[in-house]
């Protein structure tokens, strides 16, 4: 990358986030308020807007999904609307009025090339021809993701668009009203506090947040929890113990964020007490690792009665590029690979070496492409979960839970 088209920002007290140079969409620009004491936008600039993001072992299905919205276009115009008094098909003209691919509105040219479709064909020719290809894309879909390598595995979990835990709040929460701050130093936004409903069990939700903007994922550290996170999260654990709250946590990140005023703030030591003091509540915790699952960044919310994992995520001491910038000297597609497969990262290891309870299998394809569908089997497991955990007193959990920790690693000799 040329760096002559970065700069590096360096708020005050905070780590140092790259920042894209002004290009044609205003969006906030993250940076530290005077003070130095808080994570929220201090002011807006211009930035480059993201690149698409495709994994390579997914082409032949991307093209398949092109073809299939181009048809999909084409068969909607064939056929009356209908609903609301509407009655006819809305003129391709107005279509390409509507959409400007000059104008940037259709980067992916879907809509520019839908209207070269052949619009006065035969409906249910189109109907089958799409049929056809939704069934190939299935099939490919299968092929690929019922037997993803450990690396790719960690690929998906990276997929831009794969649910956060924002997302599966909003889709599977009521109610949510979040809670802010750690009373030390300030908020981070790279770790979501507060309590909500899910079902008719009010409880406390806890989780980490890479952000979806760029401005958002660099408020956020992609995720990386500061000290401040960490305690903040800690603090409302125990306030959910008071009330005798459950606490559901949602785990997604590639690490602790390792800057220096992360280490100066005490990021070990926030960890630490973090699980010293989770082994402690006496409360119901359940945990579900929805992405990523990196080192102590990972475990420092996810010391729970019960943990699970979504099928494509990962959960491991150590991410395999940091594995093998170790190991082998070098982080590239090879060592990443070996890497990834001695970690035994993926939910598949992390069951049989009884590390989580379950499996919570995806949609077709990943979490990414029904995030509906995968936010329900989560709602589904969790309650599952906190109705098993009312039946044990509050004051056998603890044990029960560092037992639960301390099998963890067993081994016999032969």
């Amino acid at each position: 990358m040329d760096s002559a088209l970065w700069r590096v920002v360096r708020p005050r007290a905070m780590a140092e986030p790259m920042v894209p140079p002004p290009m044609m969409t205003r969006v906030a620009d993250i940076g530290g308020a005077p003070n130095g004491r808080t994570h929220s936008a201090a002011a807006t600039r211009t930035i480059r807007p993201m690149s698409f993001f495709q994994l390579d072992f997914e082409k032949p299905v991307i093209e398949l999904e092109k073809r299939i919205e181009r048809l999909d276009a084409a068969l909607k115009r064939s056929q009356p609307a209908v609903g609301r008094g509407v009655v006819a098909a809305r003129p391709a003209g107005l279509i390409a009025e509507a959409f400007n691919p000059d104008l940037g509105d259709d980067p992916e040219g879907l809509i520019a090339d839908s209207l070269d479709a052949p619009a006065a064909a035969d409906p249910t020719t189109l109907a089958a021809q799409l049929a056809a290809l939704r069934a190939e894309r299935d099939a490919i879909l299968r092929a690929v993701y019922s037997d993803l390598t450990p690396w790719n595995t960690v690929r998906v979990a990276r997929v831009p668009k794969r649910p956060q835990t924002r997302d599966y709040i909003e889709m599977i929460c009521k109610d949510f009203a979040e809670l802010h701050g750690d009373r030390r130093f300030g908020d981070d936004p790279a770790m979501v506090v507060g309590f909500a409903r899910l079902g008719s069990t009010k409880c406390l939700i806890v989780g980490h947040h890479k952000g979806r903007t760029t401005a958002e994922k660099i408020a956020c550290h992609f995720g990386c929890a500061h000290p401040e996170g960490y305690r903040k999260a800690l603090a409302k654990m125990k306030l959910a113990e008071k009330f005798g709250l459950p606490i559901v946590t949602f785990v997604d990140t590639p690490g602790a964020y390792p800057g220096i005023g992360a280490e100066e703030r005490g990021q070990a030591e926030a960890i630490a007490v973090n699980l010293r003091d989770m082994s402690r509540l006496k409360t119901p915790i359940v945990s579900i690792v929805i992405g990523e699952g990196g080192s102590g960044g990972a475990l420092g919310i996810a010391v729970a009665d019960r943990v699970a994992m979504l099928e494509h995520s990962w959960y491991s001491v150590i991410s395999p590029e940091g594995c093998a910038a170790i190991l082998w000297k070098q982080a590239n597609e090879q060592t990443n690979s070996a890497a990834a497969d001695a970690l035994k990262l993926t939910a598949r290891n992390n069951l049989e070496l009884g590390i989580i309870d379950a499996v919570i299998a995806e949609p077709l394809g990943g979490a990414h492409r029904d995030p509906r569908m995968t936010g329900a089997a989560i709602e589904r497991w969790v309650l599952e979960q906190l109705q098993e955990l009312k039946g044990i007193s509050p004051r056998e959990l603890p044990a029960r839970r560092y037992e639960r920790f301390r099998k963890l690693g067993a081994f016999t000799e032969v």
